[in-house]
């Protein structure tokens, strides 16, 4: 129904707790050891007071979701995204979503960093992978402005996969865009990217 997830959803706390619990079925059927909790969406006229309401639902069903997953060793992840993708939803910055994070204080809780949502909400990439990192369970990327492959766009994707590296970030960076023609025609980046890097190990 387009809601982008029930975890701030009032009154829907029986429905989320369900779909973890289904989650977590899926992740042990899969040896997969993070899930991705959604926020959901706030309405178009939602006041401050509503909002703020949100978030305490959200921090509360988040650690229900990390206790429950702690036991099978998963990472609960959350993500800010971005306005113009998903209007209204609850979190649109890196600092809204650790500042849950910190609050919560779980062991088992992550933020999914989307550097093509952070380069547009937010934008001073570098400095916000310095400052998040060592809290980040996983990194997503696409060219800004259009979502297409990485090595287009604004943003200078070979010098923050260097920064990556120097940062010893030892997580998965996934792909998260729409192909401008074909995916296999598209992936044309990645190994003009692995020639680089055996260039620079020879």
């Amino acid at each position: 129904a387009g809601d982008r997830g029930l975890g701030s959803l009032p009154g829907r706390e029986h429905e989320f707790n369900a779909s973890v619990v289904n989650g977590l079925r899926y992740a042990k059927a899969l040896n997969c050891p993070r899930l991705h909790v959604m926020a959901g969406v706030l309405p178009a006229d939602a006041t401050a007071e509503e909002r703020a309401r949100r978030f305490r639902t959200f921090t509360r069903n988040l650690r229900h979701a990390c206790e429950e997953a702690a036991p099978q060793n998963v990472t609960i992840m959350i993500e800010p995204i971005y306005t113009r993708d998903v209007p209204g939803y609850l979190m649109n910055t890196q600092a809204e979503a650790h500042a849950i994070r910190e609050e919560l204080g779980m062991a088992n809780l992550r933020v999914q960093m989307d550097l093509y949502h952070v380069q547009i909400m937010e934008g001073d990439v570098a400095t916000k992978i310095r400052r998040w990192l060592p809290h980040v369970g996983h990194i997503q990327v696409a060219g800004v402005p259009g979502r297409n492959e990485p090595d287009t766009g604004e943003l200078n994707y070979d010098y923050l996969f260097r920064l990556l590296d120097e940062l010893k970030y030892d997580g998965w960076v996934g792909c998260e865009y729409k192909p401008a023609q074909t995916t296999t025609a598209g992936l044309g980046w990645l190994y003009k990217l692995i020639d680089r890097k055996r260039s620079s190990a020879a």
